[in-house]
């Protein structure tokens, strides 16, 4: 019953101007902050609420312009047959084209009947509902969705005060996973006077089936609430409503108490088992209160394995657990525009559900550093930390994250690059020399805003490093690397790039006697990048490296090295 098939806002704090058709199952919100993730909930929650009155404020127009209206309109389709009847909405019923998107006043044989609900505040800050019709409109005629089927269609959002729905109160999940209602009045006034309990005998017989349902949900999501899940008067309750009955775990103690996390999991659960009856679910910041492990339970309680999915669910989330968790046509980035707030969907390509997987960091941030390998990724966090050190600002405080393409072709950092530049990130790639890119895969990079830092002509990372840092440097990386393998292996390993003409006896003395010569300084870079047992290539290697002694040794390095480093740097804080 009921998905939503297009939304269209303006004028709704910080959003202008905004049109979406989100998919029938899963939508997940990621961007930035301030990129009105939390503002579009907002807007669907105050469109289809069952709410008679919300409390506006000029904050909440567009950069305080009370004088555009807010508009929001939300079109609903999947409608039952008594909602798309002419004797109920005749005038009101239009036509959705899925192919694209446009949304009709005449329904159409070949279309999906819906209706348009919409919301307008105007400077008098009083909300308006009215169902969207220019044939009604023509005839003077005006009207909302009936409060039946405006408490139908509400979608159940779950906030950080999910215990809410963890009580029959009006609105709640409980009102919605069976048709059992308790008839309370009158075990409400004894319990009034002397006893909770003489409640609690009726209510296992008035809400029999709703418990046993909470209690199956309970255990399949692993919270603990016992064998027996109980409707008991609320000892908290002050007044005889519908949220004075509350759920009890088996001891009597109210499940309004279980940790937040725990709350949002089982009201999850509980809106899977409400499904037929309301299908729209919003949560603000999926991870709230939840470890990793719980996150996965609730995607997977709210369908998002599921196929069709049971739920249509909108969220937002900074997790990247979450991000992993779910597919790429599941995810959607918020881009805020100057004249228009727009969602781009990820998609399932292979290289963007490849950089979900392995770096679900990256599409949390707003710029990217797109790595050759695992020691690029390394020696940018290194002297990252080193700079922090200094005072400067960290990368990851200015928004950049770093992705590691995991070597292999010199053009996969662009092929890792490309999908992240269509979605709007900033995007730079830093990538070895020793083997070029494609020239036509590098240039289309930089003509969609790419940049692109490499090491100089024809050097790898290691080579870099051994001839452009100081002899005092270079001997340092020398010694880390005995420390880490071990002298034998590293003697080896430069007697064998030397063709045994030298060893690491002979390197060692060279700076004692003068200095390091550049043939020694290629030997070294080119004994340090061994396929096997290569002695930086690891994230953590290089990272220590970098922070411990490239970081440090900056100024006495070469001038050309410094450059690049620079230039990676004043990127990220240009960001």
């Amino acid at each position: 019953m009921a998905r939503i098939r297009k939304v269209e806002i303006e004028n709704f704090r910080g959003i202008k101007k905004f049109s979406w058709v989100p998919s029938a199952g899963m939508n997940c919100l990621i961007g930035p902050g301030d990129s009105g993730k939390s503002s579009i909930l907002d807007a669907l929650d105050f469109c289809l609420g069952a709410r008679r009155n919300i409390p506006f404020s000029d904050a909440d127009f567009h950069r305080l312009d009370v004088e555009k209206p807010i508009r929001i309109e939300v079109t609903i389709g999947e409608l039952d047959d008594g909602m798309k009847s002419l004797d109920q909405y005749g005038l009101y019923v239009r036509n959705f084209d899925a192919a694209t998107g446009n949304v009709e006043d005449e329904p159409e044989n070949d279309g999906e009947t819906v209706l348009t609900v919409k919301l307008t505040v105007g400077s008098d800050l009083d909300p308006v509902w009215s169902l969207v019709s220019e044939r009604a409109a023509a005839q003077g005629q005006t009207r909302n969705l009936g409060w039946n089927d405006r408490v139908r269609l509400a979608p159940t959002r779950i906030g950080v005060m999910a215990d809410y729905h963890l009580g029959w109160s009006r609105g709640s999940v409980l009102n919605r996973v069976s048709e059992e209602r308790a008839d309370a009045s009158a075990a409400l006034a004894k319990a009034a006077r002397d006893a909770r309990a003489a409640f609690g005998t009726d209510a296992e017989q008035q809400l029999g089936e709703t418990l046993q349902i909470v209690a199956a949900t309970a255990k399949e999501l692993g919270i603990p609430v016992g064998d027996a899940v109980k409707a008991m008067l609320d000892a908290h309750s002050v007044s005889f409503t519908g949220g004075t009955i509350s759920l009890h775990d088996e001891d009597g103690v109210p499940l309004r108490g279980l940790g937040t996390g725990s709350s949002r999991l089982l009201v999850a659960g509980l809106q899977r088992k409400a499904s037929e009856q309301a299908r729209i679910i919003l949560i603000d910041e999926l991870e709230y209160g939840l470890e990793p492990h719980r996150i996965i339970r609730l995607l997977g309680s709210l369908g998002a394995k599921n196929s069709p999915p049971p739920l249509q669910v909108f969220m937002t989330t900074h997790s990247p657990v979450a991000l992993r968790e779910l597919s790429g046509d599941q995810l959607f980035v918020v881009r805020a525009k100057p004249d228009a707030h727009e969602v781009l969907a990820v998609g399932t390509a292979d290289d963007v559900q490849g950089t979900i997987r392995v770096c679900p960091d990256a599409f949390l941030a707003p710029s990217i550093i797109v790595c050759e390998g695992a020691s690029e990724v390394g020696l940018a966090r290194g002297i990252d930390q080193f700079r922090s050190g200094q005072g400067k600002d960290s990368i990851s405080a200015l928004g950049v994250a770093l992705v590691d393409s995991g070597g292999g072709s010199a053009d996969r950092p662009f092929e890792r690059a490309s999908p992240l530049l269509a979605l709007g990130y900033r995007v730079a790639v830093l990538r070895d020399d020793d083997k070029k890119p494609t020239p036509a895969t590098e240039q289309a990079h930089v003509n969609k805003g790419g940049a692109v830092v490499a090491w100089r002509d024809g050097l790898a990372l290691e080579d870099e490093l051994f001839l452009s840092l100081s002899d005092d440097g270079v001997v340092k990386l020398v010694e880390r690397a005995v420390a880490l393998h071990g002298a034998d292996l590293i003697n080896e390993q430069i007697k064998s790039a030397s063709g045994g003409t030298r060893d690491l006896e002979a390197v060692r003395l060279e700076p004692l006697l003068g200095d390091i010569s550049d043939d020694t300084r290629q030997l070294l870079g080119k004994a340090a990048r061994t396929k096997q047992n290569s002695w930086f290539k690891t994230v953590t290697r290089m990272e220590d490296a970098a922070r411990e002694i490239v970081g440090p040794d900056l100024e006495q390095a070469d001038e050309g090295f410094r450059e690049l480093i620079e230039r990676i740097f004043s990127w990220a804080n240009n960001a």
